[in-house]
């Protein structure tokens, strides 16, 4: 199985410029827990989830609409290449401690693979692969 059947094709892209809310207002819109966060250049910069914009947003003392994607992202961004091994994604996910992992075709953004599309896709009868799989309107 190659990491194209796993991940998520075109994920959500916001520019570091962009506003939380914007971001939160997207994740909102498009059902989806994450955004990929793109540097000046357009290459892929970092993640924000919105547990990201509850915890290193909402949470602090700084003024919420001041606030920008490139305040609240991780600067370290670990990615992987279109053409790797689906066990290299899941080695860097358990090294790391990632629940999200970007996919580059050298290095424009092309995916992004999940746990939930890992569990859906490699174990679909597990718990985690039922509740991945299960449509969001439950």
């Amino acid at each position: 199985m190659d990491i194209r059947d796993v991940m998520t094709a075109d994920p959500v892209v916001c520019a570091m410029d962009s506003s939380i809310k914007d971001a939160a207002a997207v994740m909102r819109d498009r059902d989806i827990g994450d955004v990929v966060v793109n540097d000046a250049d357009g290459r892929p910069f970092g993640i924000v989830t919105d547990r990201d914009i509850v915890i290193r947003g909402l949470a602090d003392d700084g003024d919420i609409g001041s606030l920008r994607l490139r305040d609240i992202c991780e600067g370290e961004l670990h990615s992987v290449q279109v053409s790797d091994d689906i066990s290299d994604v899941i080695s860097l996910m358990q090294d790391r401690a990632l629940r999200r992992v970007p996919v580059l075709d050298d290095r424009r953004l092309v995916g992004i693979v999940s746990l939930g599309d890992l569990a859906s896709r490699l174990d679909s009868d597990s718990a985690l692969g039922t509740i991945s799989s299960a449509s969001p309107d439950r």
